[in-house]
């Protein structure tokens, strides 16, 4: 068992509002205990947005396990950044931290610049980070806001594949964070589900045209449920908290240890025939569409 700290992260990269993270009960799971690495991934580079924290620091960590040099991109966490290269790295893998506002087109081209720079490839591309805030009505979502929300989760997916892309080779895998909202939508949420869907649109077009140009390159996405993240409490007040996870079938949340494989599969040559698709992790509940 490799001695993580203890403390949880502070906030979601591109997160709403941080939250007291130390007050989190249970702390979020980053890996499981048990789990042994076998070098699925040994020799590639991944490029992880939103890895300092959450599903994002789960996904680095498990990577690592399983062989892989890790480039996070985070927006302004710097001690969630520098604890999950800690635990990258006592993983016996190498870990770079990028500070990009991923809003800005050219930011995001620099990031893969320095990210190529350091590791001279990048073979997976994990689109993670997004951001939500809560309205009750769609006339309480400003222009800046919906914005943002659009930027930030949708808008910076083409730019960064559209950087990343051309150093790809056959073989390589980009991996979007969607979400269960895409399916079944979010009253509260109105502007961050049609982001998500928009996503599960994008993963599913690009997958065609990249399989129809013979590039060898898959895209897929991993649509979460509830999980128990740093997003959660800086998004949502103690009732809802309290009855967070409790609707799926399974009737609670889950771990950012229990989404993390899924895209270890999508990454791995075990997924070489998979593209297009997305795998849902949610508690249970069954998606149609």
């Amino acid at each position: 068992m490799n001695n993580y700290p203890e403390t949880p992260a502070s906030t979601e990269t591109q997160a709403h509002q941080p939250g007291d993270q130390t007050k989190m009960n249970p702390i979020p799971e980053v890996i499981k205990e048990n789990y042994k690495g076998s070098d699925k991934l040994k020799g590639k580079v991944a490029l992880i947005t939103g890895g300092d924290s959450g599903i994002g620091r789960s996904v680095s960590v498990l990577f690592a396990r399983e062989g892989a040099d890790i480039a996070i991109c985070y927006l302004d966490e710097d001690r969630d950044a520098l604890d999950t290269k800690k635990m990258v790295e006592a993983e016996g893998r190498r870990c770079m931290l990028i500070q990009c506002d991923l809003q800005h087109p050219d930011e995001i081209k620099k990031m893969v610049e320095q990210t190529l720079q350091e590791f001279k490839t990048i073979n997976i591309l994990v689109n993670n980070a997004g951001v939500q805030y809560p309205q009750d009505s769609i006339t309480d979502i400003s222009p800046d806001q919906l914005f943002k929300t659009f930027n930030v989760n949708i808008l910076s997916m083409f730019h960064l594949t559209q950087a990343v892309l051309p150093h790809m080779q056959a073989g390589d895998s980009i991996i979007n964070t969607t979400s269960i909202t895409s399916y079944h939508g979010h009253d509260t949420l109105i502007d961050y589900s049609s982001t998500k869907g928009a996503i599960t649109s994008f993963t599913r077009s690009l997958s065609t045209n990249l399989a129809k140009n013979k590039t060898g390159i898959r895209v897929n996405g991993v649509a979460p449920g509830p999980i128990w993240t740093p997003l959660i409490p800086s998004s949502f007040d103690e009732e809802q908290l309290e009855d967070f996870g409790k609707q799926t079938p399974m009737g609670r949340m889950g771990q950012p240890s229990e989404v993390a494989p899924a895209y270890l599969f999508l990454a791995s040559e075990e997924a070489s025939y998979i593209s297009g698709q997305v795998i849902h992790v949610n508690g249970g509940s069954i998606i149609n569409g």
